[in-house]
């Protein structure tokens, strides 16, 4: 069958993980043919050896350095918007969101390359699953408004994710159970490392970018959804979604800006998405397919130092766009209107916030680049300006 599944994996270092993908398709019987790799990687990288990989394999797919990407922006017609993917930066999946887009995939995912599938679930499989049909299923809510995706297990490791703002710790949860219908976006969690931010890792005792306290399977119960109006971390390393929210999915202009922000790409895109699914009755699914996340040793203070500058626009972004789109009728809708709520903010009181409408001018760049690919694909609302 031809494919309809875009697999992104940005790597400079373990490309060989699709590997293991690719036989854990193969082991669980799921159509391999179904699906078309796109590495995402750097003029330094040996983008011959992941082209042969893909061929061994028998996997359909394309290698993009950064001389491959500025080839396909002229190709599309799209130089103008290249700014739009940040250079040697996680970012980077947006590239492989604009692809998707351009060539009509039905579905994504975003694969790490620091990850490895557990051999004994269907990870492709798991992940079509949550995004079609109709599921009960357990959801969480909290006093604070925010679900922490480790909340099954928290009262034991203590753990909260990466981007999960300070401010809402200590929450009361409660659970209760809801028929979700419309899946737009699927994310699995990880045993091994967990994904948390700089500052928590230090509190872990780490010094090398991982944290001593580690999951198992043991940590996660049965996938659940955050209650509608609840916020969570969407994390990009093992995660499925609809082709139709990549209008409210960019992975933002991270790291390569002047106030050198990074490590809060997939965390607020994040989000944006949870608030458009809250204002179109979709719904994002979390849990499984579990990945086993294999964390490459680094400084943690160098994480700390892409993070530090955005801590206190993290504590805030979220409250900006929890009422804005409240009229918005399609994903590219919410999100320039969550755009316009970042643009005319008075920032002043946020540390570096001036990062906020810089977001939000590349929030609109991004749908302009959407329609280019795909005229008419989407209605592209006018951007406000900072001064309105």
């Amino acid at each position: 069958m031809t494919a309809d599944i875009c697999v992104i994996v940005p790597t400079i270092r373990e490309f060989e993980c699709v590997r293991a993908y690719a036989e854990n398709a193969r082991k669980h019987g799921f159509d391999t043919d179904r699906l078309h790799v796109v590495l995402v990687t750097e003029d330094f990288c040996d983008t011959e050896a992941m082209a042969t990989m893909l061929d061994e394999l028998g996997l359909a797919g394309e290698v993009f350095d950064g001389a491959a990407r500025e080839a396909w922006y002229d190709e599309q017609s799209v130089t103008e918007f290249s700014h739009l993917v940040p250079a040697a930066s996680h970012a980077q999946t947006s590239f492989g969101l604009l692809y998707c887009w351009a060539n009509g995939f039905d579905y994504g995912v975003f694969i790490d390359d620091d990850t490895r599938p557990h051999m004994d679930e269907d990870f492709f499989g798991t992940h079509l699953a949550n995004l079609n049909g109709e599921h009960e299923i357990e959801r969480v809510r909290s006093d604070e408004q925010w679900v922490n995706v480790l909340h099954e297990n928290a009262d034991e490791h203590g753990l909260y994710p990466r981007g999960y703002p300070y401010s809402a710790m200590g929450e009361e949860v409660e659970t209760d159970r809801t028929r979700v219908t419309n899946v737009v976006a699927s994310q699995g969690l990880w045993t091994n490392v967990p994904d948390l931010d700089a500052a928590r890792i230090l509190a872990d005792g780490d010094l090398r970018g991982q944290a001593k306290t580690r999951l198992s399977a043991d940590d996660f119960g049965e996938p659940f959804v955050a209650a509608e109006g609840q916020y969570l971390t969407v994390c990009s390393m093992n995660l499925a979604f609809r082709r139709e929210v990549i209008p409210a999915f960019y992975q933002l202009p991270m790291d390569d800006n002047p106030w050198d922000v990074g490590r809060f790409d997939d965390i607020w895109s994040g989000v944006f998405l949870k608030r458009a699914c809250d204002v179109l009755g979709t719904e994002i699914v979390t849990g499984g397919p579990l990945c086993k996340h294999n964390k490459a040793e680094r400084s943690t203070f160098d994480d700390l130092r892409s993070e530090l500058p955005a801590l206190d626009a993290n504590e805030r972004l979220w409250r900006a766009v929890d009422d804005a789109a409240a009229d918005a009728d399609s994903y590219a809708g919410a999100f320039a209107a969550m755009a316009d709520a970042l643009v005319e903010r008075d920032w002043s009181d946020c540390e570096n916030g001036e990062f906020l409408p810089y977001v939000g001018e590349y929030m609109h760049d991004w749908l302009a680049c959407l329609d280019a690919l795909d005229p008419g694909s989407i209605a592209v609302p006018a951007a406000a300006s900072a001064d309105d």
